[in-house]
């Protein structure tokens, strides 16, 4: 049985979610260890035989504790067989959905040490009902303004399940 670290960075929850589903497409064959990032875990990479870190945006931002995180385990990061994938809202448009084309893939590449060989963008999840009131503001706001969903009584998931369940088979096939 192979050992996975599944590491997140999430504010919402899609990108456990979207963790979750990686999950049972790789099948009983691996187990599965959960460790948020925002928690400023020390790790044992050598425990496990394959990494996977996923990251949301929030604001335009992956969020701080990652950057601190990355720095912190490098060379552990640099040799382990490991993937990232990034959460956001503007990769539900087409042609902001990949590793290629998405402004925060780029950003996270510019701003971090660590360029993962394997990556993946997917489009994340809305959930007005959720937020706090200055939330559902601001992202009613840049939903406006990127003619995206504005109906604050709406829950829209936008992640699409067969691109995760194909970025699965290619992280095992790491």
């Amino acid at each position: 049985m192979e050992k996975v670290l599944l590491l997140h960075s999430s504010c919402e929850g899609q990108t456990i979610k979207i963790l979750n589903h990686i999950e049972q497409n790789l099948g009983e064959q691996y187990q599965c260890d959960y460790v948020d990032i925002h928690l400023e875990p020390k790790i044992d990479f050598s425990a496990y035989d394959r990494v996977l870190v996923g990251a949301s945006v929030r604001y335009g931002h992956l969020n701080k504790k990652l950057y601190q995180f990355i720095a912190r385990n490098l060379t552990s990061l640099e040799q382990a067989k490991v993937a990232f994938f990034c959460v956001n809202l503007t990769a539900r448009k087409e042609g902001k959905d990949t590793p290629a084309t998405s402004a925060y893939i780029k950003k996270f590449l510019l701003k971090s040490p660590w360029h993962p060989k394997m990556m993946a963008v997917f489009a994340g999840a809305l959930r007005y009902p959720r937020y706090n009131f200055f939330d559902r503001t601001m992202i009613k706001l840049i939903m406006k303004l990127t003619d995206g969903e504005t109906d604050t009584t709406k829950e829209v998931e936008y992640t699409d399940w067969h691109k995760v369940s194909h970025f699965s088979q290619q992280f095992k096939a790491l």
